[in-house]
This record gives C-alpha cells, structure tokens and sequence, in this order.
C-alpha cells in the first residue's frame, strides 16, 4: 500500500535539465577539455558528480578530495545560472499537499549534493512538505544503485516497497526498482517513446498534473 512518496530531483521536482547541460559546458570550458557535446552526457543524468567527473575527464581514478572539489566548482556554476529561473515543476505543489493531505510521508532521493537539495527546495519554497532528503552527499553508491532510495525509505521509517518513486532518469528508474519500490517515470528529460522503449515503471506521466492520488493507491491493485 502507498506509505510514502520518494522524488528524485533534478528533472523532476525542477526542469532544470537545460542548466546542468550550460553548467557543464562553461565547467569544460574552463578546464579545456576538448570535444565536449553536452547530449553525452544524457546517459549519465541520476549519477551521482563522482561518475560525471570520471566520463568528463576520461578516467576513474580521480582522487575523492579532487572529485569533491570539481564538483563544488560546477555545482555553484549551476546554482548562479538557474537561480534567476527556477521554479517547481508544474503541477508539483499539488501533488506535494495532496499527498501530505493523505496521510503520505514524502522524501527527496536525489544523487545531487546536499547542498543543491537545500537550494532548490528552499528558493522554490517547498521544503515544509518533505520529512526527510537522501542525497548524493549521503551515498558511497551512484544510482541504478538503489542505495539513496533505500536510505531515503529508512529515514521515513517505511519499506521500500510501500513506497513510489518518480523518475525522469533511466538509471533512477533502476535504481528504485532495485530497491523494490513502485515507479512512476516523468517524460521531462526524456521522450515518452523513449522512455517507453528504455524505462522500467509502473505509471507514465507526462507531468504531475497527470498523476492523482487515486493513481498512485492503484499502482498495488
């Protein structure tokens, strides 16, 4: 039965694919790394900085401290450009306090860093709805590893599978498979057709406003 709600972040409590992929291009740009074509970097949207790093430089071995510092340089590239623009996804709000009208705990699951958690969710001012956020400072794991959602059901003290998780990225989509939950797959970053080539989910939205309560209670019918 529906117990809790677990949102990745990016791309679904905000659109803001279009800013990571600028963000990244000016991060190349600084650090000179030749041939950059931001639509590469598509198949790693869910993963944690840690495995963006790795595909950007071409190498695995990067040590954590350089990884961690890397990611800060990016990540306040990020925030500068999309603060000016950001706002929740249409329909979100809704969503978040028809859920919270229910009786149903809602967290965050989101490879992001903490600090871009705190970022959106308090400019876009939506943070009074989430009982807890599981983040990619928190994980030794990148998604389709379920790690994050599995942490994120600990903290709401619910089994992963009483929960649903809604996904844009195909990595997340495995990852809250992976940790038994129900999945509703947005199409935000991806095509719908895509997505239904590609995804592992229960329900296919296009956006929140297509997703009601009953909906999510139907996905354990």
């Amino acid at each position: 039965m529906l117990q809790a709600a677990l949102f990745d972040m990016d791309g679904v409590i905000v659109d803001n694919r279009d800013a990571h992929l600028r963000a990244f291009a000016e991060f190349a740009r600084r650090h000179g790394i030749p041939g950059f074509d931001t639509s590469a970097l598509l198949p790693y949207f869910g993963s944690t900085n840690a495995v963006i790093m790795g595909h950007l430089f071409g190498r695995d071995d990067i040590p954590a401290g350089e990884v961690e510092r890397l990611s800060q340089e990016k990540e306040a590239i990020y925030r500068e450009l999309y603060d000016p623009v950001m706002e929740p996804a249409p329909g979100l709000m809704e969503l978040l306090a028809a859920l919270r009208a229910a009786g149903v705990k809602i967290a965050v699951g989101s490879s992001a860093p903490r600090v871009n958690v705190d970022f959106v969710l308090d400019r876009c001012r939506i943070s009074r709805y989430f009982d807890a956020v599981a983040s990619g400072s928190e994980i030794t794991r990148s998604k389709p590893d379920p790690e994050v959602y599995l942490l994120a059901a600990k903290k709401l003290d619910v089994r992963p599978d009483h929960c649903v998780v809604f996904e844009d990225a195909f990595v997340g989509m495995q990852a809250a498979r992976s940790a038994g939950a129900k999945v509703v797959a947005l199409a935000s970053t991806f095509p719908r057709e895509t997505i239904r080539q590609r995804g592992d989910y229960d329900l296919l939205a296009d956006g929140f406003r297509d997703v009601s309560i009953g909906d999510l209670r139907n996905l354990w019918e």
